[in-house]
Formats: structure tokens, sequence, C-alpha cells
């Protein structure tokens, strides 16, 4: 049995989102602000309350537009039922399934209304709507004049009213719905609910942070719940958990009869005379202290969880490294909410556990332990106490961490993605990696990508924007390119102000990602290599080679990204001459190298003002002007793929052939000298002195393109 999915509709962010949970462990993964929280949230309040309560702030921004389409048709004197269909709610809608061949439904039988016996699915929603009748008390004595310049006041002070009555008047209605006919329901009590599924909440924020001098027995608190649950809980199940309680009640008892005698009567000596006032009298009897003692209070107010020390010393909870007391609270937590749920008669049919942030103060290796071990609790539990049928536990974790992330399957991540509608207004879009990725995704592709998340923790799941980068070099030097290309602007139109993902992936992989970074809507720019080379005859007359060569010698490129982008024989004088669209694909850019245009101008420009001042006053007239000007445009055309870097390294040399001192008389000569030069660097050297020591110095051409690109486009 398992809970299938969830709708979530009109909650915050939440306009109308749906789940699908994983059997065992289902991964929240985005950016922040995306409504992963939200998502616990909504659980929390219909779940944990007996008296689910939302407030006006609760209802999604977009939808409150509609308290005042209600108002209006209820002021217009329309039918209630009307006035009903723009009246906003809170709701979700759980899908369960159940093992048809179960001898023993248990309390899921209440809630199955179908009469079709091939199904297996029991819905359920939970709705926070305005109670029958109370439309006129909702709407009564809200100021209305339609005049239009007191329109805004009114809607401020008609906003103010709904925030004070809608706790008061709204209330949360349950009802079960027939799979095959959503017409067919039946009304549910939130009890009924809750005896099919039960639900437990570890927090983000756990207070194991808090080391002010009053100690916080974090720790200890869990100990107290484990305590009453072992009260209360099933002894066929739990017999050790009785004897236990049994041995310590027994212990408190011979405490309490040495308190009853030498205690007590040295406590009486401490009563005040009160036979100063004639007490006491003829009928009154004499006061005597009483010290009671149980397992209980003694458990809640005097019991803390300490670690052994030295020297017959304890340490206090808070002495522990915060990661190790994290995964000790959450281990405890686990272990509260099984034994609450085995002790429940009967017990319920599905268990949710929602954890937040599990990563919170423990290292990566930690973290990605924790995600692979979260399947073997259940199992591990039930083996403990031999206990034969399975902990129907679902496990939802929210987390923010890459090791998290990138340790669990595909198939089991759901990516929550904020976006803003036409109207203004942000919503949660949910989407599925098992479902809209990993089944169009070739297998090939996505063991990949897998294999290469795990090994390297990128954070696309979690960033605003992504650039991908063919080698060390260009990801040591991106930052100090990115800060150039800030320079001027306003924080909130810098790239620097996003929260950027630099990945380092040579050409023949980045196209991989291409599915992934589309699928998550995120702008990303692939920043790669032209690799050109020239085909060679080789001693085998039916076979040639493909050499590498400097730009202008190049037929065509051995970049694997490049061909996939476009074809596999697209040939270096097609590239060169690519437009901006034809480099773009939906939310991707690549970017590999182009002739820096502007140095070939200025560098004809320059010859052309030294030849001007050689000549004579008469030469330069007009018609030498025009003539040199013709040349200067022909010189740019025709060097324009000579001038090209293969790589980035001799772009970068070629953008700034001053700092280099590159030698020749010709373009084809400046690129040759400067790939002979690159080939001789050491590369991480090269990025180290050119990020830190010298840093004056020309973006390449096709990266400031592409960082320009990325910088303006919005996700």
């Amino acid at each position: 049995m398992q809970v299938q999915k969830v709708r979530v509709r009109n909650f915050r962010m939440l306009k109308d989102s749906e789940l699908t949970f994983e059997k065992s462990t289902t991964v929240i993964v985005g950016r922040n602000n995306s409504g992963k929280t939200t998502l616990t949230e909504v659980f929390r309040r219909f779940l944990m309350d007996t008296n689910p309560k939302f407030n006006l702030e609760d209802f999604s921004l977009s939808c409150h537009q509609n308290f005042c389409k209600a108002f209006l048709l209820w002021k217009h004197k329309r039918d209630n039922k009307k006035v009903r269909e723009y009246l906003p709610f809170i709701d979700i809608t759980l899908t369960f399934n159940y093992d048809l061949d179960c001898d023993e439904l248990g309390p899921v039988g209440e809630f199955i209304i179908d009469m079709d016996s091939s199904s297996s699915n029991v819905i359920v929603n939970l709705r926070y709507e305005l109670k029958n009748g109370k439309i006129d008390a909702l709407f009564e004595n809200v100021t209305y004049s339609n005049d239009k310049k007191l329109r805004e006041q009114e809607k401020r002070d008609f906003f103010r009213i709904l925030k004070d009555r809608i706790p008061k008047l709204f209330t949360t209605n349950i009802v079960a719905i027939d799979p095959g006919d959503e017409g067919n329901r039946k009304p549910m009590e939130l009890k009924e609910f809750k005896s099919i599924l039960q639900t437990g909440f570890i927090n983000a924020q756990r207070g194991l942070d808090d080391v002010t001098n009053k100690e916080r027995d974090v720790l200890g608190k869990v100990i107290e719940k484990m305590f009453d649950i072992a009260q209360t809980g099933n002894g066929y199940l739990f017999r050790e958990d009785f004897d236990t309680i049994s041995a310590l009640e027994d212990a408190v008892k011979d405490i309490q009869r040495k308190l009853d005698t030498d205690f007590n009567d040295h406590l009486n000596l401490l009563l005040p005379s009160l036979s100063l006032f004639g007490y006491p009298g003829l009928n009154n009897t004499s006061l005597q202290t009483e010290t009671i003692l149980d397992v209980k209070r003694l458990l809640e107010n005097h019991t803390k969880v300490r670690y052994p020390g030295n020297n017959g010393f304890t340490l206090p909870e808070a002495y522990n490294g915060l990661g190790s007391r994290n995964l000790i609270y959450i281990l405890f937590q686990l272990y509260e909410f099984f034994k609450s749920y085995m002790t429940q008669i009967p017990n319920p049919n599905f268990h949710l556990i929602f954890i937040e942030e599990p990563e919170a103060h423990l290292h990566p290796q930690m973290q990605e332990v924790f995600i692979r071990k979260i399947n073997e609790i259940a199992e591990e539990f039930c083996k403990r106490f031999s206990i034969e049928r399975k902990w129907p536990v679902q496990f939802i974790i929210t987390t923010h961490s890459t090791h998290i992330a990138n340790e669990a399957s595909f198939d089991s991540i759901r990516y929550f993605l904020s976006t803003r509608s036409l109207d203004g207004y942000l919503s949660t879009r949910i989407k599925d990696l098992k479902n809209s990725f990993s089944e169009k995704t070739p297998k090939e592709t996505k063991e990949f990508l897998h294999k290469y998340l795990t090994l390297t923790k990128c954070d696309l799941f979690f960033a605003d924007k992504a650039i991908l980068v063919e080698g060390a070099t260009e990801r040591l030097l991106l930052p100090k390119m990115i800060e150039k290309l800030d320079e001027g602007k306003q924080p909130d139109e810098t790239l620097s102000s996003r929260y950027m993902s630099i990945i380092e992936v040579s050409g023949a992989y980045a196209h991989h990602f291409i599915p992934l970074i589309n699928f998550l809507e995120l702008k990303t720019l692939i920043i790669t290599d032209i690799d050109s080379v020239k085909i060679c005859k080789t001693n085998n007359k039916k076979r040639k080679s493909r050499n590498k060569c400097v730009v202008a010698e190049g037929l065509y490129t051995s970049n694997a990204c490049i061909k996939n982008w476009f074809s596999n024989d697209v040939s270096i004088k097609e590239l060169l001459i690519k437009t901006e669209y034809e480099k773009t694909k939906e939310y991707v850019r690549i970017a590999y190298q182009v002739p820096e245009v502007d140095l070939v101008i200025s560098d004809a420009t320059h010859a052309l003002n030294e030849t001007a001042v050689a000549v004579t006053e008469e030469e330069t007239d007009k018609s030498f002007i025009n003539e040199q000007s013709s040349e200067i445009q022909t010189l740019s055309v025709e060097s324009r793929f000579a001038f090209t870097g293969r790589s980035f390294e001799d772009a970068f040399m070629l953008a700034n052939r001053t700092i280099f001192d590159l030698n020749g008389n010709k373009p084809e000569e400046f690129a040759l000298d400067a790939w002979n030069k690159a080939q001789k660097i050491s590369k991480t050297e090269f990025a180290l002195k050119y990020a830190i020591e010298e840093t004056e110095w020309n973006i390449p051409l096709y990266i400031k393109e592409g960082l320009m690109w990325l910088s303006i486009c919005t996700n």
C-alpha cells in the first residue's frame, strides 16, 4: 500500500500542483522560495491539527481577486451557488493505492466507495472552505460605493475584514471520491481519515544549535515521547518495553518508600510553627509533607541525554557536535514514529514522514550515507522486534544538499520550479524526473548524468543559471570575466548577483546535459572549443585521418557537442557564420571560438594611419582614404576565419595579442603563433596568473557574447 500522489490547490505558491510519491523515498529539490517547505506545511496544517485553520495569507495571491468577484455577486443578489463557485478554498486531494489481494483492508475499507472490483485506488479530498450558510456572515457590513476614488481604500478594508472572518467562518470538510465517478462522494470525518494515514514531521529548525547557558535537551524530550508510547503501546509487540517500564516503576517505588520515611520526617521540620496562631485547634488536624515521584515526572523534568566523559564525569548533550546530534535526533524521531505507528490498533494503512533539510550540520559524506541508508530503516526496525508485517512508511525529504540530491536516483527526485504567470504572481510547478525526464531520455545519457552528478556533486538543481565549461582554465578565469562584464551595472542586473553553477565538462560530454537543463528550464551557457581538424592522407589509401590544425586550415570540427548541436558534417566555415539564433535552443546557448573581428579592424585601421602619415599631403586625398577604407573592410572579411582560436588558450592570446607578443604579418600567422605558444603553457598556471596576478586583459569575443546572452535572459 502506498500514497501515490497529492494535488494541492490555492495554498501559498502551490496554486495548482500535483506531486507523485515514490514507494520508499521521494526527494524534493529546487531553488530557494520554490515551494518545498510549503508542501510540508500544508500537510502539517491539515493532518496535525484537530481543527485545521488557515489565514487569508495562506491563500494563493492569485486567487484573492476571486473573493472580490464573489462579494460583487453577493452584493448584486446572485444565487448563493454561483457565489460559492468563486469563493476560494484550500484543498489537498490524495490518491492511495491498496493491495487487492489483502485479506484485511483495515480502516481504509471505509473510504472505498466504488463498485469496480479491479480498482485499487482510494481518493480523498480535504477542503478548507466557507461553512454552509455563512455567505452573509462573510460579506455583511462591507462598505462598497463603486466610487473610483474610494476603490483602493475600500478594497484594503475588505481584505482586513476577511482576514478576521476567515478563521471563524471557514471549516475543513472531507470526502471520499469514487475514482471512476467524481460525482460520487461520501462525507467523512477527520478522525476517520487520520485512522488511515499517519504523518510525522522532522522540522528543519531543530533547536540543536542553542548553546546558551540554559541547556536545551532536545534529545531528552524525544526520550519522554518514547516512554509515553511504551506506556500505551501494544504489549504483544513491545514486551521488552513493558518489562523496562515495570523495572523503572519498581526502582521509583523503592525511592518512594525512602521518601515517605526519613526524607519527609526531616522535611516536616521546615514547616513553620502554626501554634502561634492557635493552629491546630480541637477540630483541626496537623499538617505534614508528602513527596510523590513517578517515572513520567522524572522523565519530563530531570532526564537528560549525556555523553561519556573522563574521571567519572558525563558531558551535556550540547557538548557533542551538531552533526552527530542532528543524526541522533533524526534516528530518535524515526524510532519514535515507528513505535507510535506499531502500537496503534488497528494500524493506519499509510504512513508519511516528512524530513526537512536532513543535511543540517552533516558533513558531505554523512549526507550521502543518510540518503542511501534511509530506505533500510523501516526494515531494520521491524527486524529488531521480529515484526513480520511491513512498516508502510514513505519518506518525503526536502533538501538543498547537492550530495543528497545527486546521490538519489533520478526516479525519486521532484523538482520544484517557481514561475511567474501572466498576471504577475509566482506559483510552483512540480516537475517529475521519473515521468517527464527519465522515460524520455536515452538510457546512456541518463546513466552518464547520474554518474557524473554523483561524482562531481554539481548543483544544477539549485542554481538560477548555469555555465558548462570545457576545462579548468575556463572555470578558473570565468569569475574574473563575469566581474569585468558586470562593471558599471546595477547590482540586480549583474551575473554575479545570481546563484551561478559553473560545471567543468569537456566538449565530448556537454551535450549529455542538454536534456536535463531543458527539463529544469535553467538558462545555461555551454562554452566549448571549435576543435578544428583537417583531412590528411594515411598509408592506407582507403582511410584518411583528421588531424588538429589552426582554424584557417580546418575543414571540420571534432567537438562532439558542436556536432550534436548542428550536424556531424558541419564545416568550420559554416560554424563561423552561425547566428545567435542558431546557437540557441530552448534554454541553452552554445559558445565556441569566433573571429576577433574588432581586433582585425583595429589592426587594419592602425596600418592605414601609419600609411597616411608616411605619404605626402597630396596623396592623402579623399579617393585614397576611400580606397584604403575599402581594403579595411575586405581585410576584415577575408581574415575573419584566420583570426580565430582553436581552443580557449590561443583564443585568449588572440584577444590579447599585445600581452603575449604574438608575431606575424598576416592573421593566419598570428593565429599559428598563438596556437604554438598555447601548446607549451601549463593550463593551471596560465589560469591562475591571469585570474589573480595580471587582470588587465580582454575577454575572448565568443565568451563575451555568451555571457552577455546569459546576463540578459531570464528564467
